[in-house]
């Protein structure tokens, strides 16, 4: 496993739990996806911002994500993650969304650092959800 990336994403983490968006996007490229929903995604540093400001919200600013087992398929400059992905908040019972999930990151190394290019925690649940 690619300790680097992992511990890239455990600070990612802890930047959406204390809610520090802009430290969180120097772990993105400029033109990065983020899966919002299923039907839905952010592209680019300012849009993806915007969006986890709006999930914060939508979490009663309270969400916590952490990662469980991952798995790194690395090839070149390009690695693959696969990785449990929890998520806890105040209000967790009342979200229509899964707290459990089985995430699909794709991070680049540019410039000698490796930055997010897809951030999708739904992973192949998309393949499974209707897309509104």
């Amino acid at each position: 496993m690619n300790q680097e990336i992992a511990e890239r994403i455990h600070a990612a983490d802890l930047a959406i739990r204390e809610e520090r968006f802009d430290d969180l996007m120097q772990f993105y490229c400029e033109d990065a996806v983020l899966v919002i929903r299923p039907g839905k995604t952010a592209i680019g540093k300012a849009a993806i911002r915007e969006a986890f400001v709006k999930i914060a919200a939508y979490f009663q600013n309270s969400i916590v994500p952490t990662q469980g087992r991952m798995e790194m398929l690395e090839a070149g400059d390009t690695v693959l993650v696969l990785s449990q992905t929890f998520l806890d908040a105040d209000n967790r019972a009342q979200v229509d969304v899964s707290m459990e999930r089985r995430a699909t990151y794709v991070f680049r190394r540019i410039e000698g650092e490796w930055l997010c290019a897809i951030d999708n925690s739904y992973g192949t649940a998309l393949l499974e959800e209707p897309h509104v």
